[in-house]
Parts: structure tokens; sequence; C-alpha cells
């Protein structure tokens, strides 16, 4: 094989894979417990970068979003609780939407008896273009029920803008 074919080759690879992961599907990693026992520590999945602009986010979607917060290493992957306009408030442990409780079978409580900063919150109006989202290992989660920004202010909601894509299949 010459050397030109083998660019021309490199070339068009490049020129179809990274549109691809810019925009269709991207490869990520769970590095972190927050999101068990749905997706365990050390899964490889897909962001998929597409099905969002044609339909809306929904409640107990798993996203994938730019940090709220400063000192968080990369995007995150969480679950949409919250949406724009609905009331969210979190008494015991249970989440209540709209004064209604959510039922969440895939909630776990690795700590359940102690008592944990994010464990009573609310009620808290989801604002316009913004989300609460939560991990589904509650108690060793960072995420809207305890993030705090550099000056140590609360910051519940996430950007719509910030959401990057759904979290889709195993590879």
């Amino acid at each position: 094989m010459s050397f030109s074919r083998l660019i021309f080759l490199l070339a068009l690879a490049l020129a179809v894979v990274l549109p691809v992961r810019f925009w269709v599907l991207e490869p990520i990693y769970i590095a972190t417990a927050s999101m068990e026992p749905t997706l365990p520590v050390g899964r490889h999945l897909f962001t998929d970068k597409i099905t969002l602009r044609f339909r809306p986010l929904r409640r107990e979607d798993i996203v994938v979003f730019r940090p709220p917060v400063e000192g968080e290493p990369g995007d995150l992957v969480k679950r949409v609780i919250g949406l724009p306009g609905e009331t969210v408030e979190i008494r015991a442990k249970k989440v209540l939407i709209n004064g209604k409780e959510l039922e969440e079978p895939y909630v776990q409580h690795t700590r359940a008896a102690e008592h944990l900063e994010g464990d009573n919150l609310g009620p808290l109006p989801v604002p316009a273009g913004q989300l609460f989202v939560l991990g589904d290992n509650r108690d060793e989660s960072q995420d809207s029920s305890v993030w705090r920004d550099a000056q140590g202010e609360r910051v519940y909601f996430i950007s719509l803008k910030d959401v990057v894509g759904l979290v889709r299949g195993v590879y």
C-alpha cells in the first residue's frame, strides 16, 4: 500500500468518525458510583446526541451534561427528575413533584439510616430552561440536591443548554 493511499484512507476515516462523534454518538465511561445500580462503575456507554433534537427531555431520562459548578472533572451523568415549571421537593429522601411522591424503583440509598445534606429540600420551582437532576445512588451522588458554587451558594439546577445528550447502550 502506498503512503499516499494510506493518508487518503486515514483522512477518509477521520472525515466519517469525527462528525459522528461530535454530532451523533460519543463514548462515555462511568467513573463513579453515583448512578448505581443502574449504571455500574466501569460501564462503557454512548451519548446519543441526536434524539433530543426531535423530542423534549422527559422525566427519568438519563442525561450527559456539562457540570453546573466548577471542580467537576468532565461531563456528568444523572437522571432528570424535575422539568421546567414543576416544583421539586425532597422529604426524608423521598422526591415529590408538584406535591405528589415520585415512584422511583431505580433509586438506591446506601446510607439510608443517616441524615444527609440533600435529604430534605424545597419546595423548589424549576425555572424555565433548567432541570433538576439526581443520581440513582442518592447517598453517594453529587447532584442538584447538594451542589454549591465557589462562593458556597446552592446550585439546584442545570441549564438545558448544558445537556449534551442521552445515555444509550453498552459497548
